[in-house]
């Protein structure tokens, strides 16, 4: 009988021992799949915000190339108007010596007349 007893009280106490560790290991994993969770929750919301700065950073990117595109054009509007001021000046300049060689042959005749 007390061996019986000692048998019984032999599988009792494993019994118990094996249900002390399932229900550590239980509380173990729920600790680390909550830890896990909140990791996972994080690198989502991480995730977002990156995304949100890319979007961002991404629409500052198209503004910048539609100003450079802007200043692009403006940049050859203002060459071809550079253009078209060289070629008045250079006409100009033609006139106004074309009006001093004029003058200096009324010079000469009024001199050549008194």
């Amino acid at each position: 009988m007390l061996n019986n007893n000692l048998i019984q009280w032999f599988l009792i106490t494993i019994f118990i021992l094996f249900v002390l560790y399932m229900i550590i290991r239980t509380l173990f994993y729920k600790s680390v799949a909550e830890k896990e969770e909140r990791t996972s929750a994080s690198m989502k919301l991480t995730l977002q915000e990156a995304e949100i700065l890319i979007q961002k950073h991404q629409l500052q990117l198209q503004r910048a190339l539609g100003n450079i595109d802007l200043l692009t054009q403006e940049l050859n509007n203002l060459k071809n108007e550079l253009k078209t001021l060289k070629q008045r000046n250079t006409q100009y300049r033609m006139e106004t010596d074309k009006y001093k060689t004029r003058i200096k042959d009324l010079e000469q005749k009024i001199e050549a007349l008194l």
